[in-house]
């Protein structure tokens, strides 16, 4: 097997690897056929049905029974610099939160909503106190509806409901910050009764169990709860296995939060302080009508009569972003997807980021990026397109064996392999530079696909958005020019067929990239550049000492 097939074996591997997690979501209709079953057979579970209890097992959640069952009330609306809320007095849930920073992916003139109350597609933020008589998501509070605005010079926005439920007064208070998408919730319960109460709290998370509208089905990433304890870690529950009772997550831990996770946004309830121990009781369930949820039990409060008690939590709903969601909670950081190359990937952003810092445009921190990445593997590439420039060389000699030697594939494969040793020629040097870049190029796929932090990035001209393809397919032409550029640099092979293969490589590669991040194209399309320089430089060196050589015994 020479260079040119190895390469060609490399790439096409490279292509399926690369693309086979998405096709697997794509084209596997047993997988939705099964889905869609599952999502039959769910009950409509009926309103009264039980939250788990602490120490008595966990049974399943009713968040909301059912679609039909879904009661709107009086609403507060709350409109900060980055947020649009909505709170609705039925169980003081938060049911509408829109991101006015981000877009639409579908529909980029309108802002991204990421909770909300749509038919089929219910994405709530709920609360309550379960074992007892005190308010549940279910109970109806008292609020006064309106619009609630941050006005310029606050920092922050409070707003309350209150709720009196057998003898208890309970007043909740929504606690929002200027430019943060950290919601403080506080609850303060008083025992105005003659008899003692008492309740665990319960905080979670209600969604559809469907992809977030307008994401590709071939850029499969994960949707679904996630649950994190320091005994656990990270710790993704699909919604199927949430239907078919087939879930293994830790259910009790003294630490850890619960959310719900999508493409470059996520949810999650937390305790305010990172190092509270209080124990704690994770549950996931079915509600019906292919809706999930997911949530956490705390401790009970008991309080006698004229006494009185707070709670607090903590709740993030907005965009995965590294650097201010890793400082909230230990492991939030984690719901960023890097793929399998995480240990990889990682770095790379952070470089990449602290790039865009200095020259505030992701689209040029990628182009540096690749500058640096090919500086760093420099010799080891350099190495290999020597190798590659060699055989370049030795093209006419290899030639000229194979028609010596005809069909008889034994002795061209002999002479070849003594040609390369009296040139001291390694033929598997010249896959050097692809075998490098595959890992990065990989991990700057996940890197482009996961950092919301790239999300509608502009770079130049057309390219508004480098985590989308090139609209107009500009890059990926250009990109495969080079790549054909590339090809005639490169040694050629012996075999008519496998030449034909190589040229065509670069066709196949670009038809492939249409459907990449333009981030993605523009990096490799940078990287094609500056290693036709480096194939360009090293042929022309190798080229000057051979004739040089040549000269000399003349």
């Amino acid at each position: 097997m020479d260079t040119q097939r190895i390469i060609a074996f490399i790439v096409f591997s490279f292509s399926i690897l690369l693309l086979w997690e998405s096709w697997q979501n794509y084209s596997d209709p047993k997988t939705a056929v099964e889905a869609q079953a599952t999502k039959q057979k769910q009950p409509a579970q009926s309103a009264n049905a039980e939250l788990p209890v602490p120490g008595q097992g966990l049974k399943p959640v009713s968040a909301i029974a059912a679609e039909s069952q879904v009661v709107r009330g009086a609403r507060a609306r709350v409109v900060t610099d980055v947020l649009d809320a909505e709170i609705d007095a039925n169980g003081g849930d938060l049911r509408k939160l829109v991101l006015t920073r981000y877009r639409k992916n579908e529909q980029a003139d309108q802002p991204f909503v990421l909770l909300e109350e749509k038919a089929g597609r219910n994405y709530f933020a709920q609360m309550g106190f379960v074992g007892g008589s005190l308010p549940t998501h279910k109970t109806v509070f008292e609020l006064v509806p309106g619009e609630y605005r941050l006005k310029e010079g606050q920092n922050e926005l409070k707003v309350s409901i209150k709720a009196n439920v057998a003898g208890a007064e309970v007043l909740r208070t929504y606690t929002f910050q200027r430019g943060s998408y950290v919601i403080d919730v506080d609850t303060r319960i008083i025992n105005r009764g003659e008899t003692n109460i008492e309740g665990f709290p319960y905080y979670q998370i209600l969604r559809h169990g469907q992809a977030p509208e307008g994401e590709s089905a071939l850029m499969h990433t994960y949707t679904g709860p996630a649950i994190y304890t320091d005994a656990g870690k990270f710790q993704k529950v699909v919604f199927e296995d949430i239907a078919k009772g087939k879930t293994e997550y830790v259910k009790e831990a003294k630490d850890g939060w619960v959310g719900l996770v999508q493409h470059h946004f996520a949810s999650a309830w937390m305790t305010r302080d990172p190092a509270d121990a209080s124990q704690r009781q994770f549950y996931t369930g079915v509600v019906g009508n292919d809706e999930y949820s997911t949530g956490m039990i705390f401790p009970v409060v008991k309080l006698n009569p004229g006494q009185e008690k707070a709670v607090s939590m903590r709740l993030y709903a907005g965009p995965q972003e590294l650097e201010k969601i890793k400082t909230l909670a230990p492991g939030l950081d984690l719901v960023v997807d890097y793929g399998w190359l995480k240990v990889l990937a990682y770095p790379i952003f952070v470089l990449l980021n602290w790039i865009n810092k200095l020259v505030v445009n992701w689209g040029l921190s990628i182009i540096l990026l690749t500058v640096l990445i090919k500086l760093a593997f420099y010799p080891l590439s350099a190495a290999g397109y020597k190798s590659m420039a060699k055989m370049r060389k030795l093209a006419p000699r290899l030639q000229t064996l194979k028609e010596r030697h005809g069909d008889d594939r034994q002795k061209l494969h002999e002479g070849m392999m003594k040609i390369y040793q009296e040139e001291k020629i390694n033929p598997m040097g010249g896959c050097l530079p692809i075998l490098v870049q595959i890992p990065v190029f990989i991990a700057l796929y996940w890197v482009l696909m996961g950092a919301v932090e790239l999300r509608q990035a502009p770079f130049a001209l057309w390219i508004q958005d480098l985590s989308k393809p090139d609209p107009y397919y500009v890059l990926p032409v250009i990109m495969a020019i080079t790549s054909f550029i590339q090809v005639k640099l490169s040694p050629a092979s012996p075999d008519p067929v496998q030449q034909k293969v190589m040229m065509a490589m670069p066709v196949i590669f670009s038809v492939m990239f249409l459907f990449f991040p333009a981030g993605l194209v523009l990096y490799w399309l940078v990287n094609n550049v500056l290693s036709i320089l480096q194939q360009w430089r090293i042929n022309k060196v190798i080229e000057a000492g051979g004739k040089a050589a040549n000269d000399s015994k003349h």
